[in-house]
């Protein structure tokens, strides 16, 4: 018996990445999975190769998301993971002084406006039947200050809180819809490839970028799938309005104790 089987799941910003590893084991799982982002021709592929359906869409636009309400009326679970850190298109200032407000503005609109509204038609999608799933991918850095990345930590720091409001709501209407929010820190996707590269020293920077990360590696695509799994299911219906780490144990503290020769 399959953890999801006849469950459909929607998830965003699911063309690669975090989102394409959901989509794989959601319908590893039995679930029929509607892939959703702006990049068509590999969203399209993944559904082709999953047994799903791709749906084009723009988290941030209200009138797409009106289309994915129209489409899909009914849903089980909804996975808000399409996200940008600010520095996709190009490199500029994000600490809190120098950040352009155009910049601040398009990573809010993409992060928290895109997680506001898919909450909104999830809710719309499930109080019918009167149950659901929705998950929010939030990040460690919704948990600590990023002076380097102001507007993503923000947004982010938003979600989270978001997605507490969106399930003491569903409470209070006496719906079993549970909303609850993932916190990745640093997990191996292709955002990271030009940071690292593909030489000889590879390895170093790999071992460079989690130097303060107490497991000492990156998190994988599949460890985030397997917990946003766990949230999407039937085994854990009495959790709601929770937040759960995949970290590495960073947001735990120092792996080394006082006083000690690892100091």
């Amino acid at each position: 018996m399959t953890k999801l089987s006849g469950k459909k799941c929607l998830v965003t910003g699911a063309a690669m990445g975090i989102g394409e590893g959901i989509c794989r084991l959601f319908s590893e799982q039995g679930a029929h999975v509607i892939v959703t982002d702006i990049n068509e021709d590999k969203g399209k592929q993944l559904a082709n190769e999953i047994g799903g359906e791709f749906f084009y869409l723009d988290v941030s636009s209200e009138k797409a998301w009106d289309a994915v309400e129209e489409k899909f009326p009914q849903i089980d679970v909804v996975v808000n993971n399409a996200g940008i850190t600010g520095f996709e298109e190009r490199v500029s200032p994000h600490d809190p002084e120098n950040v352009s407000f155009e910049e601040w503005r398009w990573v809010h609109q993409v992060n928290l406006d895109g997680t506001f509204l898919g909450c909104r038609y999830a809710i719309r999608a499930m109080k019918e039947r009167g149950e659901g799933s929705i998950i929010n991918m939030s990040s460690r850095s919704g948990i600590v200050g990023i002076p380097g990345a102001a507007a993503y930590a923000s947004s982010k720091a938003a979600i989270r809180n978001h997605t507490k409001s969106v399930a003491l709501y569903c409470a209070q209407k006496g719906w079993n819809i549970r909303c609850n929010s993932v916190h990745p820190a640093a997990i191996m996707t292709p955002i990271w490839d030009a940071m690292l590269g593909d030489g000889a020293d590879r390895d170093a920077n790999e071992a460079a970028m989690v130097a303060s990360t107490p497991l000492k590696r990156f998190g994988t695509v599949e460890e985030v799938a397997a917990l946003t799994l766990l949230l999407a299911s039937d085994d854990v219906k009495y959790m709601t309005g929770s937040e759960l780490n995949v970290d590495g144990g960073l947001l735990a503290g120092s792996a080394a104790a006082p006083g000690s020769e690892n100091e």
